[in-house]
């Protein structure tokens, strides 16, 4: 399976965020990826919740470094700030993002949410750890047996 169709894999987080399709997974470290905002995502006059628009950039920031590293390595967010330039409303949107710096173990993201037309709504920068994944599903196994 490549890292497109295990992305795209119908889950509970793709539908709750609206995912369309992925457009691009370089290995570059770049990613983009189509979301539908919804009515249901929105608040007081149509306008999209800040969290979906963090999500979605914050979902194609993780992966375009799934796309850098591949599939043994989880990027777990140390950090995420979003500045907001226009309002998200109901239709297509596009999450973008690319690596800027990359590091042994933290990596350096950036990102935007464009609308169907190309206007930039929001930026976004993060700061990645770059996790094994057998450690994170070992912890994350242990967690639910002792829950």
């Amino acid at each position: 399976m490549t890292l497109i169709e295990a992305a795209s894999a119908p889950s509970d987080l793709n539908q709750s965020l609206g995912f369309v399709r992925i457009v691009e997974l370089d290995p570059q470290g770049r990613a983009t990826i189509e979301y539908q905002a919804g009515m249901h995502m929105c608040h007081s006059g149509g306008v999209v919740q800040g969290g979906f628009v963090s999500g979605w950039i914050d979902a194609a920031m993780a992966h375009a470094a799934m796309a850098m590293t591949g599939p043994d390595v989880v990027p777990m967010s140390l950090e995420l700030k979003v500045s907001f330039f226009a309002p998200a409303r109901p239709g297509l949107v596009l999450a973008k993002a690319w690596v800027e710096r990359r590091g042994r173990s933290t990596c350096f993201f950036e990102g935007q949410l464009l609308d169907a037309a190309g206007k930039v709504l929001a930026k976004a920068s993060s700061t990645l750890m770059l996790a094994e994944r057998s450690r994170i599903e070992q912890a994350s196994s242990a967690a639910l047996q002792q829950g």
